[in-house]
């Protein structure tokens, strides 16, 4: 069954002080919605946030993590190392990773495989740049990238992943796909997962709009019947405006 979601992306932003400040006014916020609230915070801070919302309606989920389980993989993060501070979902293959870090489709399933393997949760993105769109081959690319690092997986894991379709266009740039593009595409992502896996794993996924999502638009673009939420950036940042998104349900 699909869920709501509304997952803020933090990034490289924020200190301890800043955390702590960002998820007291996060508290003092009201969900009037049936959304799931997740945040992601900077690695060094995860432990603090768990325990800050142990009791609130929060989930803290992680940026990122590595396909090993330990090893000599200086400066990263094992799927264990979260599960022991409590982290059960972790955002992989997002935009910036892809671009910035050289992280591939095949890299990403071997991530993915180790999240699974860890009873983690695992929200994958996912999207196209701008000369795919002008060149008209959006849909080419996003159907690659949900094959190459999803489809080796029995339909049955499926129940622990969300997917997030990030335009990559319209990530931090003030560009927004309109509420008709980003059903367009949410819809050729469900045929997608039909083709191979049939209808009930396609209707039962959640799948996230991730692309410069705000208080003004986010009611637009969750009106749409194939977007169940979304993975927000900047807004994420200010907690009116992230609860604004929450409550656009």
């Amino acid at each position: 069954m699909r869920k709501h979601i509304v997952a803020g992306n933090w990034k490289m932003n924020n200190g301890l002080i800043q955390t702590e400040t960002l998820i007291s006014e996060l508290k003092q916020q009201t969900k009037t919605s049936d959304a799931e609230v997740m945040i992601a915070p900077t690695f060094t801070n995860l432990w603090h946030a768990f325990e800050s919302t142990r009791q609130d309606d929060i989930e803290v989920i992680a940026q990122n993590m590595h396909f090993a389980e330990n090893g000599a993989y200086t400066g990263e993060i094992s799927a264990g190392m979260l599960k022991s501070i409590g982290i059960k979902t972790v955002i992989l293959g997002h935009s910036e990773r892809r671009a910035y870090f050289n992280e591939t489709d095949d890299s990403l399933a071997k991530k993915v495989d180790t999240a699974l393997a860890n009873t983690m949760r695992v929200i994958f993105c996912f999207g196209e740049e701008l000369s795919d769109r002008k060149a008209g081959n959006e849909e080419a690319v996003v159907e690659r990238q949900i094959k190459n690092a999803l489809f080796h997986l029995e339909a049955s894991a499926f129940k622990h992943i969300v997917l997030a379709y990030e335009p990559v266009w319209a990530i931090g740039t003030g560009e927004t796909a309109s509420p008709e593009q980003a059903q367009d595409m949410h819809a050729f992502i469900r045929k997608t997962l039909n083709s191979k896996y049939g209808e009930t794993v396609a209707d039962d996924m959640t799948i996230l709009y991730g692309g410069s999502v705000k208080p003004n638009n986010a009611k637009e673009i969750f009106s749409k019947p194939d977007v169940d939420g979304g993975l927000i950036g900047g807004a994420a940042l200010n907690a009116e405006d992230f609860y604004a998104i929450v409550n656009a349900f």
